[in-house]
This record gives C-alpha cells, sequence and structure tokens, in this order.
C-alpha cells in the first residue's frame, strides 16, 4: 500500500472509498498534518492491546518520505510526535513513538520510519 499525502485529504477520502474505517485513518491524518506535504504511507498494522485496567489497540505506521522536501517533512514529524497531544474523540493516545528510522541518499534522499501509538478506548 503506497500512498502519498501530496493532497492529504484525497489521500484519506480514497482510503475510506477503498471501505477502510477506524480510528488509525484519524491517527493517519494527525501524521500527515505534523510532517505535511511529501509523506506516504506504506504499511499500517493493528494490534489489540489490553491491561488489567485499559483497553485499546497499537498502531503501526510505515512511513516514506522521498527528496529533500520529504526528508523535511519526516524530519518535522520525528520533532513534532513526541510533544504532540492528540485529541481523538473517545480514544486517549497514550504512547506515540518513532520505533525506527533509516535515511538513504541514494538514488535521491529518502527517509523511512515506523511509528507507534498506543491508542486506549475512553470509556
Amino acid at each position: 500500500m503506497l500512498l502519498e499525502a501530496a493532497r492529504p485529504s484525497a489521500m484519506i477520502t480514497g482510503l475510506r472509498e477503498q471501505g477502510l474505517r477506524g480510528p488509525w485513518l484519524r491517527l493517519l491524518r494527525v501524521l500527515i498534518d505534523l510532517a505535511g506535504p511529501g509523506l506516504q504511507l506504506l504499511h499500517h498494522s493493528e494490534q489489540a492491546w489490553s491491561s488489567a485496567t485499559f483497553h485499546g489497540a497499537r498502531h503501526t505506521f510505515n512511513l516514506l518520505c522521498e527528496g529533500i522536501d520529504g526528508v523535511a517533512a519526516g524530519e518535522r514529524l520525528i520533532a513534532a510526535l513526541p510533544d504532540h497531544e492528540f485529541t481523538l474523540p473517545g480514544r486517549l493516545v497514550a504512547d506515540a513513538q518513532i520505533v525506527s528510522v533509516d535515511h538513504g541518499l541514494l538514488p535521491s534522499p529518502s527517509l523511512t520510519m515506523t511509528v507507534a501509538l498506543l491508542v486506549l478506548d475512553d470509556d
């Protein structure tokens, strides 16, 4: 799944038209807003998570940023994510981490990253 955020609302709309739903689309929108244009979604996975008192899901996004502007967008996301306060109705983002980052130079500058978000249901 390679989807580019050159037009973020078009990308989200396209995913919804494919029948994809869930809070992960809102999370993706926030990541796009933090980074800016140039962010590409390579893969998303979701795994149920629970503890004795909370339940929710861990969302993992594999993202690609290509070109000088794309790498700058990825760096913006890396800088902004630790302090960002997510606002998702009925949910709480308990943990947001950049799990891995890989920079490439050839054939053009690129940045690939994995972002993990622990989202708890607020009930």
